[in-house]
């Protein structure tokens, strides 16, 4: 029921629609085909072996929905082409790099697919705002390549960020910091069991780790909330040229976020803002607002899907 539920529903049609329009045009040329075959027959024979043409090509859809649709990780995996012309247009515009746009779209959707087939659990978020950040990080020429990752679900996105940076040519040597809790923690909210069915933890971090080799293997995992000092003690060794803030999304975790990414990103260092502007999460658009009103090293940059984008001055 789950499953028939997700295939019927408004977004999974709309997502689905372009596999559909394929498919409905081989079956109209083999329905053509058929008729021009048996013109003078009866029409009986030739509409049952229309009927099961038909039958044969809507079962084979079936195996490219598993490959793109929300099963088992709770967002369908195939925008329209309206929404990837508008990220490479916003990518265009925060980065300043028309040609590399289109290219890392293209390379981080396709890297976004093959993680999670492989990987343990899935990523969070939706296609655009995923495929945005992995995209926009390398091309926004961090100062060194020095990542932390505030809030990292089951270090999927974080492998798959290493894979970009490397693309680019560069070096990657990641930190992360979250609880590790089992579940996904947001406060204020109940979110649940995970659509992937994968607890949250340590174990599948690493596994999803592995998957971008060595740099994945050596990345630092400190398990804990990024407001703990004794965290923070022991990550805020070395100045950051790329901060990931997806952590606590209230108003209150973002500000503190903020305020600490200020103390250790690099100058000229890139800060982004996960779900930034979208309607579920406005703790984080408040924040950022507060924040920006201060005396502060950062520059917005921009926005590309539901991600925000500020750099650091020296």
């Amino acid at each position: 029921m789950l499953i028939r539920a997700l295939l019927t529903s408004k977004a999974a049609r709309r997502a689905l629609r372009p596999i559909a329009e394929i498919i409905d045009q081989r079956v109209e040329r083999q329905v053509r085909r058929a008729v021009a075959n048996t013109s003078h027959d009866t029409g009986s024979t030739s509409y049952a072996a229309v009927q099961q043409e038909l039958k044969t090509l809507r079962n084979r859809q079936r195996p490219l929905e598993l490959f793109f649709d929300g099963t088992g990780r709770g967002a369908s995996r195939m925008p329209s082409e309206a929404h990837i012309n508008r990220v490479i247009t916003e990518l265009e515009r925060v980065t300043g790099d028309k040609d590399g746009a289109e290219r890392n779209v293209a390379q981080a959707f396709r890297l976004l697919i093959a993680m999670e087939a492989l990987g343990v659990g899935r990523i969070a978020g939706g296609t655009m705002n995923i495929v945005g950040k992995l995209s926009a990080v390398p091309l926004l020429k961090p100062p060194n390549d020095e990542i932390m990752e505030i809030g990292t679900l089951y270090g999927m996105f974080a492998a798959s960020l290493i894979r970009m940076m490397e693309r680019a040519g560069r070096d990657p040597r990641l930190t992360i910091v979250d609880p590790l809790a089992g579940t996904q923690l947001q406060p204020g909210t109940s979110i649940g069991d995970d659509a992937s069915g994968t607890p949250v933890q340590g174990a599948a971090v690493r596994s999803n780790l592995s998957l971008a080799g060595a740099a994945g293997a050596a990345a630092r995992i400190q398990q804990g909330f990024s407001e703990d000092p004794e965290v923070r003690a022991l990550v805020a060794d070395r100045s950051y040229g790329v901060i990931i803030v997806d952590g606590d999304h209230s108003a209150a975790g973002v500000a503190a976020d903020l305020e600490w990414a200020e103390q250790i990103v690099a100058p000229g260092g890139i800060v982004v803002l996960d779900d930034f502007g979208h309607p579920k999460w406005p703790g984080i658009k408040e924040a950022f607002e507060k924040h920006m009103a201060t005396d502060t090293r950062f520059t917005f940059l921009g926005q590309v899907a539901h991600s925000g984008y500020l750099r650091a001055s020296a």
